[in-house]
Order: structure tokens, then sequence, then C-alpha cells
């Protein structure tokens, strides 16, 4: 019973932190995107940023 009250609890924390992340295509996602070295870019990120912080 504790060992799942943990888990819970670590899913949430991780659910959490997901949910900080910013919306593809706003102004604090395009500066992310800016900052973070291209070749991590995934090919959605790179079409995203593409349409929404290029053009």
């Amino acid at each position: 019973m504790k060992r799942a009250v943990i888990v819970f609890y670590a899913l949430l924390i991780v659910l959490g932190l997901g949910a900080c992340s910013p919306e593809v295509g706003s102004e604090k996602w395009c500066a992310n995107m800016k900052e973070k070295p291209k070749g991590e870019w995934t090919a959605n990120e790179a079409t995203e940023y593409a349409k929404n912080c290029v053009l």
C-alpha cells in the first residue's frame, strides 16, 4: 500500500512538471527552441519552428 502511494505521488509530480512546458508556437517556445542545440531538434520541432517562429 505504501509503495502505491509513493508511485502515485511520483506520477503526479511528473505530470505536473510536464504541464509547465510552453505551448508549441508561442514566443516562449520559440525562445526555448532557439537556445536548444539544433542537433537535438526533432523533425516535428523543426517544422513547427519554421512555421511559427521564422515565417
